[in-house]
């Protein structure tokens, strides 16, 4: 095996940690919606982000200050779309809007990267990607509905809407990290999780004064650790490098793993069965990344 094939398929390993973590967070953000409020959770979630990175980035983003100011409207975008507007769009959604349906919109950001490179920077993805991606999407749709009369049933309402934001803000944020300084990956996480506290701070502001205060039972801790931890600062840190080794189109294109993680956890962790369609649908969606990893090059 070649070093280049050997770090590709090390980027899609990172790449099922990340959308194993991302699942998750998907299902606590699902769960405590009625205990904390969209803004309140994504400013805990990347406060404690934030803060547990600090001690380890703080020098990294000393030695790369002079770079990341010279670059600061490129961090600072990125910061804003890909920290600050998916997740609040994103937490926002779910209180209104299913699972299903966050998951299905979801499973549109493969093509929405594929199209931002092509506008914004005229890459044209080769046939057998665009081929992987029809495929991925057609096992997202056997995955969550079990016949064409739940498609037709589907209604697209106020949460849809903010998840749907979210899922486009996600595109953007995945295809312009190409644009990132040449900085440590520590600086950069550190940087844009800063700005994602400080764009959050204000609009949790805005809930603390109308909401009740939050009953900080054990789950709720759990939660905020979870989120925190897991789908932010790991999920970000191979998400990004994996983007880095594949280019975004291929990275983008992992998203459609978060149902076939979806089903398995709602499976362990609330007893829903897999039917015969839920791997029908995985098969779909493997087959569909297996064709960009086996037969798309890297673009130059």
């Amino acid at each position: 095996m070649t070093p280049a094939r050997s770090a590709e398929l090390r980027a899609y390993a990172m790449l099922v940690l990340v959308m194993l973590f991302w699942s998750g967070n998907a299902i606590v953000g699902r769960a405590v919606r009625g205990d904390v409020l969209p803004f309140t959770l994504a400013f805990g979630r990347w406060l404690g982000a934030f803060l547990v990175l600090a001690p380890f980035a703080l020098r990294h983003v000393a030695a790369d200050r002079e770079v990341l100011l010279r670059h600061w409207r490129p961090v600072l975008f990125l910061g804003l779309v890909g920290v600050s507007a998916f997740n609040a769009f994103m937490y926002s959604g779910l209180r209104y809007t299913t699972a299903t349906n966050g998951l299905l919109l979801q499973a549109a950001i493969p093509a929405l990267v594929l199209i931002i490179d092509a506008l914004a920077f005229r890459v044209r993805a080769p046939a057998w990607q665009i081929v992987g991606v029809v495929l991925s999407i057609l096992g997202v749709g056997v995955v969550l509905f079990p016949d064409f009369a739940s498609v037709l049933r589907l209604h697209f309402g106020r949460g849809d809407a903010l998840v749907l934001v979210g899922v486009v803000a996600w595109a953007i944020y995945t295809s312009l990290l190409r644009l990132r300084p040449d900085v440590h990956a520590l600086s950069f996480l550190a940087v844009t999780f800063a700005i994602g506290v400080a764009a959050m701070l204000p609009l949790a502001m805005l809930e603390w004064r109308h909401a009740p205060a939050i009953d900080w039972r054990p789950e709720i801790v759990g939660a905020f650790m979870y989120v925190a931890l897991f789908p932010s600062l790991a999920a970000y840190f191979l998400f990004n490098a994996a983007v880095g080794m594949i280019g975004a189109a291929k990275a983008g294109q992992s998203i459609t793993l978060m149902p076939v993680f979806g089903a398995l956890l709602a499976a362990a962790l609330l007893g829903e069965p897999l039917g015969p369609r839920y791997f029908a649908g995985m098969a779909l969606i493997l087959c569909g990344i297996g064709v960009s990893v086996f037969l798309v090059r890297k673009p130059a």
